[in-house]
């Protein structure tokens, strides 16, 4: 059993206790044959209902009632000017006060419409240069979305002390690694169940704090929408690989960051003449050339590399050419230098 649920029941048991005290000294009870079962119902009835109220609105936020509060304000604000403004005054008494409960009704429910569609910089609009912000508001919140999470190296930058503040991990984000690692195709579960093990990987990191945030927007039905909207009310930067959530929050102005960009800009500056150390581990396209590759994944392509196939070598670099898949560079083996043997010490 939750706490909640806990809280409730000792609520529950609270209203009956109450409805039955309430029966033995009311004046309309006292004397019935069944007062006491009528306390106890009439007590169990409102807490029940309570409850139920509670129920339904669970997903409701402080920001909605907030903003339903203001909305209704202002429509009956508008609703006031409208009654006291003279134009039904030659009407009877009962067309008065029917005209006067539509214009209140009708008010109220447009300004509680137009406040819940609205968003805070709207609310700038009305009240100029006020802006309300809690106080220990963290400087610096990370919103992690899936593909981030599943990649892994966000976990490697946290622990490198390469990025500061509070991750945020939304709930519906969560739902979505959940439904991931439980899929029927091998490579999704694969991916699912990786991204479950670095989100662990960095709660367990205690240099920096993780939240679960529980806001959602049911109106938005893919997870990229929530995902920018989610931004945007906590003024939190995204972190993501997916480049067309990328330039979806680039055109809604939200904060972001794509670690394939930073991947690109980190890469190690080559120039000709720069000696490489690297093991050449298959032949090229052309005779006798050899491939290797760089510690991030460049591929390197070596004159008269083939004889090396399978050890280390020194090689130098002659030139590199830029294509759509990244930097190609093209070496050659230095002139003296000495192969050596592929090892487990010169794999580490």
């Amino acid at each position: 059993m939750t706490p909640l649920w806990a809280i409730r029941i000792f609520f529950l048991a609270l209203c009956t206790t109450a409805g039955y005290a309430i029966s033995q000294v009311s004046l309309q009870l006292v004397g019935l044959s069944h007062s006491g079962l009528i306390g106890v119902a009439m007590g169990f009835g409102f807490g029940g209902l309570l409850i139920a109220v509670d129920e339904m609105l669970k997903s409701f936020s402080l920001r909605a009632f907030s903003a339903i509060t203001f909305g209704l304000l202002l429509g009956t604000a508008v609703a006031s000017l409208i009654d006291y403004s003279g134009l039904f005054e030659n009407a009877d008494a009962q067309q008065h006060w029917l005209i006067r409960l539509g214009l209140f009704l009708s008010f109220s429910y447009i300004g509680i419409i137009l406040a819940v569609r609205s968003n805070k910089e709207d609310f700038s609009l009305i009240i100029p240069y006020v802006r309300f912000s809690p106080q220990n508001k963290p400087d610096n919140l990370l919103l992690l979305d899936t593909s981030v999470i599943i990649d892994g190296r966000i976990a490697d930058l946290i622990e490198a002390h390469f990025l500061e503040g509070l991750i945020v991990v939304p709930r519906f984000v969560l739902k979505e690694l959940q439904q991931v690692s439980d899929s029927a195709d091998a490579i999704k579960r694969a991916r699912g169940r990786r991204g479950l093990e670095m989100l662990n990987r960095i709660q367990r990191n205690t240099s920096m704090e993780v939240r679960i945030h529980d806001g959602d927007f049911p109106e938005e039905k893919d997870v990229d929408s929530k995902l920018v909207r989610l931004a945007r009310n906590l003024n939190a930067r995204l972190y993501t690989n997916d480049y067309n959530l990328a330039k979806v929050a680039e055109l809604q102005k939200v904060s972001y960051v794509n670690l394939h960009e930073v991947a690109k800009c980190l890469k190690v500056i080559l120039l000709p003449g720069e000696v490489l150390h690297l093991k050449i581990v298959r032949e090229g396209k052309d005779k006798g050339q050899g491939i290797g590759y760089m510690p991030d994944g460049t591929m390197v392509v070596v004159t008269n590399g083939q004889p090396h196939i399978g050890q280390q070598a020194e090689v130098v670099v002659q030139s590199l050419l830029q294509t759509g898949a990244g930097i190609i560079v093209f070496a050659e083996v230095r002139t003296g230098s000495i192969p050596t043997p592929d090892t487990g010490f010169l794999n580490k």
